[in-house]
């Protein structure tokens, strides 16, 4: 495959090596506008929108993903092999399985389960387990912890289904899982199979167990506390 893709229209030299990935253009949008210093617009095949700027001095890209791991997969693929991309941090949203994580805190995928087939294309024999780069994950924690920001480290559930007719996604619960989302795994995978890093930060944007959730509109504009984050780990 040639540079462009068929996804991405940036030419060689265009991306960062490290690129934050939310799920939504609009956030990209954001982080651009509000975070990046002469942001340029690098693509925008499909409404993927994405930029690359300044962030202190450092240069950073962003650029949505989509939603889901097929999703995520191309795009994560394309810039891990073919645009010679190191480091994907995820910034999205997710929903809390756990009482102790609210509405608007940090969490952290050390891994990531899923109800996906996607590891079935590797041909593995036996179950895969993907996880975050420890080097990303440290220095995201440090940074967290440095901010005053409340967190939580620990495993996320990356579904296929965003609406489950088996209600059984806070089954995952009784097994420690801390939040659901829809990219993560699919991430890791890529990143591993490709030699590179990744890491997932997500902020609650609605719990599973209380009922509680966000606008739309709050989760484009706001949960800045990631975006600092991963902007501070680039």
């Amino acid at each position: 495959m040639s540079i462009p893709t068929p996804h991405i229209a940036a030419k060689t030299g265009e991306f960062a090596r490290t690129v934050l990935m939310p799920g939504d253009p609009l956030r990209a949008k954001f982080v651009a506008e509000n975070f990046l210093e002469d942001a340029v617009l690098v693509n925008s095949v499909r409404g993927i929108n994405g930029y690359t700027g300044k962030y202190k001095g450092k240069t950073v890209s962003v650029m949505a993903s989509g939603m889901g791991m097929p999703s995520i997969g191309i795009y994560s693929y394309e810039l891990f092999n073919f645009y010679d991309v190191d480091n994907i941090i995820r910034i999205g949203t997710a929903g809390s399985l756990n009482q102790d994580l609210k509405v608007r805190d940090v969490a952290f995928a050390m891994g990531a389960c899923t109800n996906s087939n996607y590891v079935s294309q590797f041909e593995l024999p036996g179950t895969y387990a993907p996880i975050a780069s420890y080097d990303l994950l440290k220095k995201a924690v440090d940074v967290t912890e440095e901010m005053g920001i409340h967190y939580k480290v620990g495993n996320f559930l990356s579904s296929d289904t965003f609406y489950d007719d088996s209600k059984g996604t806070m089954k995952w619960s009784k097994m420690g899982i801390l939040c659901v989302e829809m990219e993560a795994a699919a991430l890791y995978m890529n990143a591993a199979r490709a030699g590179k890093n990744a890491l997932a930060i997500c902020t609650i944007s609605d719990s599973l167990v209380t009922g509680e959730e966000t606008t739309a509109e709050e989760r484009q504009n706001s949960f800045q506390n990631m975006m600092k984050i991963a902007l501070e780990i680039a």
